[in-house]
Formats: structure tokens, C-alpha cells, sequence
């Protein structure tokens, strides 16, 4: 069976291109969102294996949303791999993927990496 992953960006173009990546793999069915407070309806109908959330967004940003997901009992074991041109993949290395406990990828997003990110969160969940 499938993996659903939520995918939260507010660029439509790279929400595309991910997406097709990362179904191409055949492992995972994406939901893309480019509207940040759409995930949160789409979540309480249907709670996804893995949320993958831009940081920086108009209006709620992926900050926000991870802050929903984890004040709620039904969503708070999500695994969560937040986005961000911010931090530069150097400074991603030293800090081995983690900012103040979340994982994080940086933009321009090799999927390679992210796909072993994905893997291994998908993994650690279900142990």
C-alpha cells in the first residue's frame, strides 16, 4: 500500500515537480497544497503518513502548521520534514538536518536526499 504524503508549498510549480518526483518512485501518493489552511481541513478528514511543509509561507507559515499538528492527539506522532531555502545545504550538514528538533531539507531540494529523509521517517514511525 501506498504512503500518503502531504505536500505544503506555496509555489505551484515546485509542487508539481516534487510531487511527480516523488510519486515516480511508486512508493507514495502526494497531496499538494499551496494554501496552507487547506492541509489543515485535509488532515481531519484523512491523517497523511508524512507532511512535508515549506517554511516560509504567505498568511501560516510550515512553523504554524507543524504547531497545529502537534497540539492535536490525532496528529501530533505525524512525521514532519519542513523545506527552506533559508538555510543553505552546508549549514544543513552541520546541523545534521535538524533545527530545534524537526528535520529540515534545503531548497533547491535534491530528491535523492529527500527520498532517504522520507524513508527513514516513514520507518522510525512505524517502530
Amino acid at each position: 500500500m501506498k504512503k500518503r504524503i502531504f505536500l505544503v508549498d506555496d509555489e505551484r510549480d515546485f509542487c508539481f515537480f516534487l510531487t511527480k518526483n516523488l510519486e515516480a518512485r511508486g512508493d507514495f501518493q502526494v497531496e499538494a497544497f499551496t494554501d496552507a489552511r487547506g492541509i489543515l481541513d485535509r488532515i481531519n478528514a484523512s491523517v497523511p503518513d508524512l507532511v512535508v511543509l515549506d517554511v516560509m509561507m504567505p498568511g501560516m507559515d510550515g512553523g504554524d502548521i507543524a504547531s497545529r499538528l502537534n497540539q492535536d492527539a490525532r496528529t501530533k506522532d505525524i512525521p514532519v520534514i519542513f523545506l527552506t531555502s533559508i538555510v543553505k545545504e552546508e549549514e544543513a550538514s552541520q546541523s545534521k538536518g535538524l533545527i530545534g528538533g524537526w528535520r529540515y531539507v534545503s531548497k533547491p531540494v535534491k530528491i535523492e536526499a529527500l527520498l532517504a529523509l522520507i524513508d527513514r521517517m516513514i520507518l522510525l514511525k512505524g517502530t
